[in-house]
Formats: C-alpha cells, structure tokens, sequence
C-alpha cells in the first residue's frame, strides 16, 4: 500500500513538474504562516505573563486594566491563529487545483483519444 502512495505522489510530482506552474509556495504564504505563528506564540505567552502579574495586585483598577490587556493579547493570539489557518488553506487549496487541472488534462486527452479512435 504505501508503494503504490509513494507511486502516486511521484507520478503526480513529475505531472506538475511537467506542467511547469512553479512551487506551490509563494513567499506570501511563508511569510503568513511565520507571522501568523508569531502572533500567535506572542499572544498567548503575553497574555499568560499578564495573568501572573495580575496574581500579586490588589486594587482592582489595576487587575481590570490586566485584564484587558490580557484578553487584548489573546485576541491578538486568534488573530494569528486564523491568518496561519488561511496560509494553510491556501495551499491545500492551490494544491486541490493542481489535481484538479492535472485530471481534467488526462480527461480531455483520454476523450480526444476516444473521439479519434472513432473516426
């Protein structure tokens, strides 16, 4: 099982080698997935330091502004999360198009075949 995967994935690789559409990361998505993880890592570690400052204060005007503070960072931390989210879709997606082009080539040829041995 894992020959006839491994068989797969390369037919498939020189199939798009052969098309000649480039690699499938652009250096957009590597910067959205390092900047989405950044936020993200930030973020949650921020909001976590915040939490610990907080457990030493007693007026509660400063734990109200740590408070926001910390919810703002962990906002911060979804944000992240969701512009790596997106550089992953798009990927998968642009990959998703690539097969989807590849087949309807091998589709088209095997029609045209199908139409000429007709004739």
């Amino acid at each position: 099982m894992t020959t006839l995967a491994d068989e797969r994935r390369d037919k498939f690789g020189s199939e798009v080698a052969a098309l000649q559409v480039g690699s499938t990361r652009t250096r957009g998505d590597v910067v959205a997935r390092v900047v989405g993880l950044v936020l993200l890592v930030v973020g949650v570690v921020a909001a976590f330091v915040l939490y610990l400052a907080s457990l030493t204060l007693t007026d509660l005007r400063d734990l109200a502004s740590y408070q926001l503070l910390a919810t703002a960072f962990l906002a911060l931390a979804v944000a992240g999360a969701a512009v790596y989210l997106a550089a992953e879709v798009v990927r998968v997606l642009r990959l998703w198009l690539v097969r989807q082009l590849l087949e309807s080539r091998l589709r088209a040829d095997q029609l045209t075949e199908a139409l000429s041995t007709r004739d």
